[in-house]
């Protein structure tokens, strides 16, 4: 059973949550809509929102110039208002890897609300985190993706390695 319940109550990072469970709501839409065309969103959703993480991680390398490594992605994405956000806790960052825990997901919150089975939860981050296996590759790193809040562990283990 999914536990997925945020501690950190403050209204603008529940406001930015909010956007997020927005932007979840495309992607299940879409992979609901696509389902009924009778079309896998593994054969096409992964490689799309890849190439959106290949973007945006792009962008986030130029603005890290200077910062080696992922230490340069941490600042630039895991930032303090990301970590409230996500409930995240930064276990280890150095050039070569960045180890960080996800303790409440905006995500899979939207996915909760829409009435998504727990294997649909599943799918659902497995494409979403797509995004950032694309931006880890534009750091010329890899996504390392352990437990998740999505299949019922009580965080997600997120890890980068060069």
């Amino acid at each position: 059973m999914i536990q997925n319940e945020a501690k950190i109550k403050n209204s603008l990072i529940k406001s930015i949550r909010e956007l997020l469970e927005h932007r979840a709501l495309w992607l299940y839409f879409l992979v609901d809509e696509a389902r009924k065309k009778g079309l896998d969103p593994k054969e096409y959703a992964s490689a799309a929102i890849k190439r959106c993480g290949l973007y945006q991680g792009k962008e986030l390398s130029k603005k890290a110039k200077g910062q080696p490594g992922l230490i340069g992605l941490k600042k630039t994405l895991f930032t303090k208002p990301a970590q409230w956000v996500f409930e995240m806790k930064i276990k280890d960052c150095n050039e070569n890897q960045l180890d960080i825990d996800f303790h409440y997901c905006p995500l899979v919150k939207a996915w909760q609300k829409q009435g998504c089975s727990e294997e649909e939860i599943a799918l659902l981050c497995e494409l979403a985190m797509c995004g950032d296996g694309g931006i880890g590759e534009a750091f010329e790193a890899k996504l390392e993706l352990g437990d998740t809040i999505a299949k019922g562990n009580p965080y997600c283990q997120i890890r980068f390695r060069k």
